[in-house]
């Protein structure tokens, strides 16, 4: 197993990310929380990003092919060619690409399944008014509920968790994030779509502070070969519970 390290933000911690996957055509990482994709103008004074890390450790340009949140960690697919990332691009558009996420929500789903169809906004960082909405399917479960001593709020002691699998159909951007906001049972640490009070209790209660969304598997047809791949990366050992 080929493994490179990082240095998390503001500390001295060092973090070993293996590659899940690696032939002539492609390889895919485990991506911790809170690396970088890749730099932008918005974060232009972060050192250190997955793509640049892992061109460094291969010895080799590398393209991605898609996004995750900053804080999202798990599993993170490059190309090794501009061909090939344009033939994973193609993949990742027409939605030929399978998604499995892990995520602790807030509050206990009434039901154990369902499917959230709602429409997003092309940007969300911007007013949606004027936008394109873009079709939008992610299909939940619940794997697990369970109630943390974790006070927020002064009138409740307690606080309702839900462990939940997602699977985005498409790819907007903050899909996920968005979606379970929209059906009220926001991600525990999105400091965008949740609670700031709740954020921080959690945090307090778990001893760090991210956000909970994992991507834990990416099932693909290999572009190249045509053999039938599934990238898997277990949760880290922080997780609450894993289902």
């Amino acid at each position: 197993m080929v493994l490179c390290r990082w240095r998390l933000e503001g500390g001295d911690l060092s973090v070993m990310l293996p590659l899940l996957h690696a032939d002539e055509h492609l390889v895919a990482i485990d991506k911790p929380p809170g690396l970088l994709v890749h730099r932008t103008q918005l974060a232009a004074r972060e050192d250190e990003a997955a793509l640049q890390l892992l061109r460094d450790q291969l010895g080799r340009p590398v393209w991605p092919v898609h996004r995750l949140d900053r804080g999202t960690s798990g599993v993170l697919l490059f190309a090794l060619s501009p061909e090939v990332a344009a033939l994973l691009g193609t993949m990742f558009e027409q939605g030929c690409m399978h998604k499995r996420y892990l995520a602790l929500v807030r509050g206990w789903p009434h039901e154990d399944a369902g499917l959230i169809d709602h429409p997003l906004a092309r940007d969300p960082e911007q007013p949606s008014a004027g936008q394109p909405m873009l079709d939008a399917q992610t299909r939940w479960h619940v794997l697990r509920r369970d109630e943390w001593p974790v006070a927020s709020d002064p009138r409740f002691p307690t606080t309702r968790v839900a462990l939940l699998e997602a699977e985005p159909l498409q790819g907007r951007r903050h899909q996920i994030r968005r979606h379970l906001k929209h059906i009220a049972h926001p991600i525990l640490g999105d400091a965008t779509h949740g609670k700031g009070p709740l954020n921080r209790a959690v945090a307090a209660f778990l001893g760090t502070q991210r956000l909970w969304l994992h991507a834990r598997e990416l099932s693909l047809v290999h572009p190249v070969t045509g053999v039938p791949l599934q990238l898997q990366a277990p949760p880290d050992a922080r997780w609450p519970a894993s289902g």
